[in-house]
């Protein structure tokens, strides 16, 4: 199959592509290399794959360009999009333009191709708001939900939280009503915190990550809240897999929508649990300090995954502190190189 990822040479994206291209498949990446140390990724890619790898630098506001590069493809990996929140905050209408209509663009171009492909969507638990009408309890490190063992399902209402949360809500409904209306075999994704190697994280995006760089090279750190927000994580090749169990299962998971994240069974404490694993595997005291919150965030966010076990057989493989172990070393090996 002819593969086309948007934002591919984002973190997820030359993650998915490597392994893409490692099974010897034609993998297309489509990016504008906004965002800072992307070209690192492109390089790495170019390195360990050379020609195999076709590359496209194009904004997916363009829909010329979009529907062009488009066309010949048999399945879109969408995960090109504005990321920050507190960006989205700053400007709603560069969010809305990169997110909503982006993905418009996408979509009407995989609709009108001759040959109209699979489309994969990286949505976000964002669309799921602030969540203030679930019970949460705040326990000595953590908050956790009262009466949700199991996280939050796919049926939790939709309540838009932030202009990110809208511009990637109205993205999301777009995805799945070109399923229903148009018949193009689509899927969403609501993914949750993805960590892993490749990600540049910065403060508002990418927070695992973040917090390594700068363990790492002894940074201080700003927690927004109290520390004792929960999130649940999965690794990217966890996260890369289920794209690839889903393509195999197209036939029963297109107009599908999926929470896909580490479960209850993969969660952490941002800075209350995650800062004495990081201070114990770098080996030194962290700096940190406290400001408020930010708008939007979730005391407690875990997915419920068990409709993606169900349907599509999968389920996390990489544990929480195996996988912050293997970002740790990535980044240590990227010291002098990247940061």
């Amino acid at each position: 199959m002819n593969h086309l990822i948007t934002g591919g040479a984002g973190f997820i994206g030359c993650n998915l592509a490597h392994t893409l291209l490692a099974r010897g498949e034609p993998v297309t990446v489509l990016d504008n290399l906004s965002r800072p140390l992307t070209p690192l990724n492109l390089a790495w890619l170019k390195q360990q794959h050379g020609e195999r790898l076709r590359f496209i630098q194009a904004d997916i506001r363009d829909f010329e360009a979009l529907q062009e590069a488009v066309a010949g493809h048999d399945v879109v990996y969408h995960l090109a999009g504005q990321v920050a929140v507190t960006t989205s905050v700053q400007d709603p209408r560069t969010d809305f333009e990169i997110n909503a209509l982006g993905t418009l663009n996408l979509l009407e171009a995989a609709r009108l191709a001759a040959q109209p492909p699979i489309v994969f969507f990286a949505s976000t638990n964002k669309v799921y708001g602030g969540m203030e009408e679930i019970a949460t309890e705040e326990q000595a490190s953590r908050y956790n939900y009262r009466d949700l063992p199991e996280g939050i399902p796919e049926t939790q209402n939709l309540d838009f939280h932030s202009p990110y949360g809208c511009s990637k809500g109205a993205a999301d409904q777009y995805v799945r009503d070109y399923a229903r209306i148009y018949g193009l075999r689509t899927v969403v994704f609501r993914q949750s915190c993805i960590y892993g190697p490749r990600q540049f994280g910065v403060e508002d995006q990418g927070w695992a990550a973040h917090f390594v760089i700068a363990a790492v090279l002894g940074r201080p750190i700003t927690i927004y809240g109290d520390g004792k927000q929960v999130r649940d994580m999965l690794y990217v090749d966890d996260l890369v897999a289920v794209y690839l169990t889903a393509l195999e299962k197209i036939t029963s998971a297109q107009g599908k929508i999926y929470n896909i994240g580490g479960g209850p069974t993969n969660t952490l404490a941002i800075w209350a649990e995650f800062g004495p694993l990081l201070e114990r595997l770098v080996g030194h005291k962290i700096e940190i300090n406290y400001k408020d919150w930010r708008p939007g965030d979730q005391p407690v966010y875990i997915s419920a995954i068990h409709k993606a076990k169900r349907e599509l057989g999968w389920e996390p493989q990489v544990a929480l502190s195996d996988g912050i172990e293997r970002l740790v070393h990535w980044v240590e090996a990227q010291r002098g190189v990247a940061f």
